[in-house]
């Protein structure tokens, strides 16, 4: 398959263009320094993904868009004086762009990621999680929300990822995911390489559209002990 990354120099979109790569699909990945990541099976295009003319020359001849917009700006300062570098509704108005060009050149499977605790997810969160999203998260997770709500409004053939904690690192079996339909979670943390995982599962698995998949870190498997 044909896969556009949007948003494919941050760590999630970093990941995920090099999953699908090794599963054997060509991808394309824009981002504001995409060039850098062309190689082979990878084309990488500079862009800006709130540009409509951008997606319309990149988006026909594709046969999916994984979207892993974000703000990779440390939170706190973020929280405290606005992102330097990017739009602070980056997450909304990206997908809202991205949507409107699938539309208009006929591609249907378009997986988002966003995060856990957004729209039915929000009642499972415990109440430390609940003080840093309000505290210090808090216009990044709403603008995550306005996402989602475009998203399922799309009237594509959509799949929403929302990762726990996602880490850099190897959590629990080898990058291994835990998913759940309904919400649920194991270990609080994941890496972004298990996350990646599912963003290439949710591009090629047809019994994920329509779907919003939690995904968190499987526990670690333990070695039998020795007597």
């Amino acid at each position: 398959m044909k896969v556009l990354v949007i948003g494919a120099t941050g760590g999630s979109g970093r990941a995920a263009v090099a999953e699908l790569v090794h599963r054997g699909h060509e991808v394309t990945a824009l981002s504001r320094h995409g060039s850098s990541l062309t190689g082979p099976q990878v084309r990488g295009v500079d862009g800006d993904a709130t540009d409509a003319a951008v997606l319309d020359a990149l988006v026909p001849g594709h046969d999916a868009v994984v979207v892993t917009l974000g703000i990779t700006e440390p939170a706190m300062r973020v929280r405290l004086r606005g992102p330097s570098g990017t739009a602070p509704d980056v997450r909304s108005r990206g997908t809202r762009t991205v949507t409107a060009a699938l539309r208009r050149h006929g591609v249907r499977r378009l997986v988002v990621q966003t995060s856990y605790g957004v729209g039915a997810t929000r009642a499972r969160l415990d109440l430390v999680t609940r003080l840093v999203f309000a505290l210090v998260l808090k216009p990044q997770i709403a603008d995550t929300g306005v996402q989602a709500r475009e998203l399922h409004a799309s009237g594509l053939d959509w799949v929403e990822v929302q990762p726990m904690y996602l880490t850099d690192g190897t959590t629990g079996a080898p990058d291994a995911p835990h998913v759940s339909l309904d919400g649920s979670i194991r270990e609080r943390k994941v890496s972004r390489r298990a996350v990646a995982q599912v963003l290439a599962d949710a591009v090629e698995r047809d019994d994920y559209v329509g779907k919003t998949l939690s995904v968190s870190g499987a526990p670690a498997l333990t070695s039998p002990s020795r007597r």
